[in-house]
């Protein structure tokens, strides 16, 4: 689990196809945060959760399988393309975002980008299966970041993005077409489920006046 606050801006050394599948190598920057990496640890790329299979200095491998290239923005990715990092958290970290599984639920696009007193306003479109996951205030992971939604519709959502997060986070590099992976709030899934399961059926009543007279019920 992760918690959306980005550690580091890596960069893909190389990209190689293995059957459906994709080995990356990352280089990282923070040798902080990721020098002790070891192999079998997850690794949140762009928001996706990975396992690291091969360490050396300042890289780490992941191999990304076909049906997360399915699902995020992984399988575009050429050499030298930026990329979020954060390692898994800790029992004893600060949560300082939020839940973030590195489960990415699909791919976004950048729609419009808004410079509003240094701060960014982004526009991001979305499938609408998704909207019942989504709430103004309530947050969101783009590419890994945990950000908070400013305002919602159908389809669309805004973020405010502060002038740190934007400087040292992949966002900088983002314009209007861009593809992101997006990550919807665990808590807003559970809560639609919950409603879902609590729904009234539609399906009409099997039990009917023949149903019981054949069932031996004069």
């Amino acid at each position: 689990m992760f918690t959306g606050i980005v550690k580091d801006v890596g960069a893909v050394e190389s990209t190689a196809r293995q059957g459906s599948g994709v080995r990356l190598k990352v280089r990282y920057t923070s040798a902080a945060e990721f020098a002790d990496l070891c192999i079998d640890e997850s690794v949140s790329i762009n928001g996706a959760c990975q396992t690291a299979v091969a360490i050396g200095p300042g890289w780490f491998e992941v191999d990304t399988v076909s049906e997360t290239l399915k699902k995020t923005t992984l399988g575009s990715f050429r050499p030298g393309a930026k990329v979020n990092l954060e390692r898994a958290v800790r029992p004893m970290d600060r949560l300082g975002g939020h839940f973030v599984l590195g489960h990415v639920d699909g791919v976004g696009c950048v729609t419009r980008i808004e410079e509003v007193g240094g701060s960014r306003m982004i526009s991001v479109s979305f499938d609408t299966r998704f909207d019942q996951w989504i709430v103004s205030a309530g947050s969101i992971a783009i590419d890994g970041v945990s950000l908070t939604v400013a305002s919602v519709e159908p389809g669309q959502f805004t973020v405010a993005i502060i002038p740190y997060t934007f400087a040292n986070t992949t966002i900088t590099g983002l314009a209007t077409g861009s593809e992101v992976n997006l990550e919807f709030d665990i808590l807003g899934k559970y809560v639609a489920r919950q409603q879902t399961a609590a729904a009234p059926s539609e399906q009409p009543s099997r039990i009917t006046e023949s149903w019981l007279s054949g069932q031996g019920f004069a």
